[in-house]
């Protein structure tokens, strides 16, 4: 069955405009997520890599450090239409899409990998990783969300992985959390990664499709496909060392290279 994995890149960030061309220690932020990618790709097998970008910069960027690219317009609204457009140029339009976004360099490559492996063996439209919070973490997620409510998104899930519902609020609510706290380690929420694998149907189902209320109300693009009942599977993963969902600010990068000069460089992994 075959992959393309995409990597949207944009120029015109409004918080941090070129930030695929910005160097993370030493390496460009593209170059780190490009890495991912490739990684993966020799992991799955029958799988391609390209950038979809809008600026001629990024896609000359792309080319240096070996990987195709291709010009998306500017008028895209998500990385999901970007990456459905780029996989619609292929000659041999792949079967599965992975919407690997520019802006996440710490993604391990086993992750995304068991996105096309769950695909594959599976029958879901949509996969999708999740990790369990221990009770540690879920304090912190609720302390940060008292000053920054909408970062961060949980998901509550079926027994067989099937994803029933997203959002930035903690799901579920929680009765009698003294006694479960004192019955394990783990709380019962999941948090959600935001990184998409598709069936290539489903992707151009999503990029024809109108925003659906609760994608509206809660800023998630992924209840389009719940809202219009199409499965999500949800893939169990290991929380990440490198807890950065994504670098948009000056700070972020800050922050980035403080990560890894405390725990290595993933990059040098791939």
């Amino acid at each position: 069955m075959p992959a393309l994995i995409v990597v949207p890149a944009r120029f015109g960030s409004t918080r941090l405009p070129g930030k695929p061309l910005l160097a993370i220690a030493g390496r460009t932020l593209l170059e780190r997520v490009v890495s991912v990618a490739r990684t993966t790709a020799a992991l799955v097998g029958d799988c391609e890599v390209v950038v979809a970008t809008d600026d001629e910069r990024i896609a000359d960027h792309a080319t240096a450090i070996g990987t195709e690219a291709v010009m998306t317009p500017d008028s895209c609204d998500s990385g999901s239409s970007r990456a459905c457009l780029a996989a619609q140029t292929r000659a041999a339009k792949p079967e599965l899409v992975i919407n690997l976004q520019g802006d996440a360099p710490f993604v391990p490559p086993a992750v995304v990998a068991g996105l096309v492996h769950t695909l594959r063996e599976g029958r879901a439209d949509v996969a999708t990783p999740v990790y369990r919070l221990d009770w540690a973490r879920l304090d912190r997620l609720r302390a940060h969300k008292r000053t920054a409510p909408f970062s961060g998104t949980t998901c509550v899930r079926a027994t067989d992985g099937r994803a029933l519902w997203f959002s930035k609020t903690i799901l579920p609510a929680i009765r009698d959390e003294t006694r479960l706290r004192e019955a394990g380690s783990f709380s019962p929420v999941w948090q959600h990664l935001g990184l998409y694998g598709y069936r290539m149907a489903a992707l151009e189902w999503f990029a024809a499709t109108a925003q659906g209320d609760y994608e509206t109300i809660e800023g998630l693009e992924q209840l389009r496909f719940l809202e219009a009942g199409h499965t999500i599977a949800t893939v169990e993963v290991e929380p990440p060392s490198h807890a950065m969902s994504g670098i948009d600010t000056p700070q972020d990068l800050k922050l980035a290279e403080e990560t890894i000069a405390r725990l290595g460089d993933p990059f040098a992994a791939h």
